[in-house]
């Protein structure tokens, strides 16, 4: 590898001790060693951490003054973590994305750049609030002391990652003490639990975090059951709502280094956009990701095992089909597979321009209007569609895209696309000027764009412009690990932002009501879309 990894092996080779040279194990140890780096490491100051220093004098003075220095790459700084007699097969490293509710993390060897073990877990602070504002509550509220709410939330992430970092270790035949280095990708407010500081003011005005770039700290500080020494890097955010998840799928699709410009749109709890190139970036935050990641919506999922990911009707023989993740039965449906969906019924006209469920049966051909009395139902007093029959799911009750479903639908696909205009009108770039749309997540690796764009979701552009990241955010991970240059380039982005609030934006408010219709209330925005019916019209938003 030609970058420098977060933690490197050095070869030292001292003179032995003597009569003559009665110069300490530590100081000797650290005067070969500057010897021995090279011309770029070699102006770093050397820091040799308290904690260190009784284990690798034994090791350094066991394997006879020569082997291997066990270096943390600090950006001011190295920092000598172990010694070690002979070269190690592995140098193990963990990147780790910090989500809400999973966590998913790689294990790399920094010598080789390569994957060792893949792995996720549910996120344990779900036991004291499902999203980010009841848990900020949860840490004001949940007891006072050492079990205190903000304790417990921190307990309960390091329990998770240690988990995680368990998984691992029995994946790569290793222990989880080998694990060398931690980088951590998360939002504002989980970096705040896992450090253990309190994000009361995150969520109240001005929205202010306690901080936005923690400097590297060992594992120990927080508990985290590796290598006492490894370094945990987190990645810095720009303020309450913009974290180092993004910052990391700024890493990952090269955004900041484009000549030309492009887009990145990562949805989770909210959707988060950057817009820009190698010269400027301008970004802001929404909340259009709720019903497209299972928040909202009555049969709503995550991107997981059994949860519909795409849906096709044909409307030759009207017969409805579905795909679901794993090829398992269905357990519910997924954004990808919502928004599927809702853009098939809208083409066969059962959903109206307005999102309405159209209970015409006596319209259209028999197989047409038989389809829609086997599947368009009351359900608990409102209208419902059947996406998959009790007989065919994994619980035994059936899959059903309910009105209040469908409401909640079209609000986050209208927060969507006024999201995107907004910040493109705020420096005057028309969608056909972007070379690029990067889509981050299990939104962007399970997304059809074409049906994005049926709804009005995503603009109207040639599909090539969409290309899928997956998970950016455990990307932007892994490149911390290994390249200092990422390391580098995280701090700048961090700073090159600028950020649009979007709570106080009358624009946004106006481009919302005007796209709260399939697939707009100016259909000019979408040539491709057939428009149907005679529902109201507006001029752009």
């Amino acid at each position: 590898m030609d970058t420098l990894p977060l933690v490197r092996c050095v070869g030292v080779t001292a003179p032995q001790p003597s009569l003559q040279d009665n110069t300490a194990d530590l100081d000797r140890l650290r005067a070969a060693l500057v010897h021995s780096l090279d011309q770029g490491l070699a102006t770093r100051p050397l820091a040799i951490p308290f904690a260190a220093m009784g284990p690798v004098a034994a090791r350094f003075r066991e394997a006879g003054f020569s082997g291997l220095a066990v270096l943390n790459v600090l950006p001011d700084r190295l920092e000598l973590a172990d010694f070690l007699a002979a070269p190690p097969p592995l140098l193990p490293a963990m990147a780790l994305d910090l989500g809400t509710t999973h966590l998913e993390a790689t294990l790399l060897d920094l010598q080789t750049g390569s994957t060792l073990a893949r792995a996720h877990t549910p996120n344990r602070q779900i036991e004291y609030g499902a999203d980010i504002l009841t848990r900020i509550h949860f840490a004001a509220t949940g007891g006072k002391g050492e079990a205190g709410g903000l304790a417990r939330l921190q307990q309960a992430v390091v329990e998770s990652i240690n988990s995680l970092a368990g998984d691992l270790a029995r994946h790569a035949d290793i222990t989880p003490q080998a694990i060398r280095a931690v980088s951590v990708s998360g939002n504002t407010t989980m970096v705040h639990l896992l450090l253990g500081l309190d994000p009361y003011h995150i969520c109240r005005e001005p929205y202010i975090p306690l901080v936005n770039a923690p400097d590297p700290l060992a594992a120990a500080d927080i508990g985290l059951a590796i290598h006492p020494r490894a370094p945990v890097w987190v990645l810095p955010s720009t303020g309450s709502y913009f974290g180092g998840d993004l910052i990391s799928g700024i890493l990952a699709s090269g955004l900041d280094r484009m000549e030309e410009t492009c887009m990145l749109i990562d949805v989770g709890t909210n959707a988060e956009v950057v817009l820009g190139n190698r010269d400027w970036l301008i970004a802001c935050a929404g909340a259009a990701g709720p019903a497209l990641e299972g928040g909202v919506a009555r049969m709503g999922m995550r991107a997981g095992p059994g949860a519909i990911e795409h849906v096709r009707l044909d409307r030759q023989q009207w017969r409805l089909e579905y795909a679901t993740i794993d090829d398992t039965p269905p357990a519910g449906i997924c954004g990808s597979g919502l928004i599927d969906l809702v853009a098939e019924l809208y083409l066969a006209r059962i959903v109206d321009l307005r999102g309405k469920l159209q209970a015409d049966a006596d319209q259209g051909p028999a197989a047409r209007r038989e389809f829609i009395r086997a599947r368009l139902r009351e359900v608990d007093g409102e209208p419902a569609f059947i996406v998959a029959p009790a007989a065919e799911t994994a619980h035994g009750r059936p899959v059903v895209l309910s009105q209040v479903d469908l409401d909640a639908m079209m609000r986050s696909k209208a927060a969507m696309y006024a999201i995107l205009t907004t910040l493109t009108g705020q420096v005057g770039v028309a969608f056909s000027d972007l070379a690029a749309i990067f889509v981050a997540g299990a939104f962007g690796r399970h997304i059809d764009p074409r049906q994005a764009i049926v709804l009005g979701m995503l603009p109207d552009l040639p599909l090539s412009t969409y290309r899928p990241l997956g998970n950016s955010s455990l990307k932007g991970a892994e490149l911390i690990l290994l390249d200092e240059e990422a390391r580098r380039r995280s701090g700048e982005i961090g700073r090159r932002i600028t950020y649009i609030e979007l709570n106080v934006n009358q624009e946004f408010m106006i481009r919302f009501s005007g796209s709260r219709f399939i697939p707009h209330t100016d259909p000019a925005l979408f040539p491709s879309v057939p428009v149907f019916g005679n529902g109201r019209r507006a001029g752009k938003a």
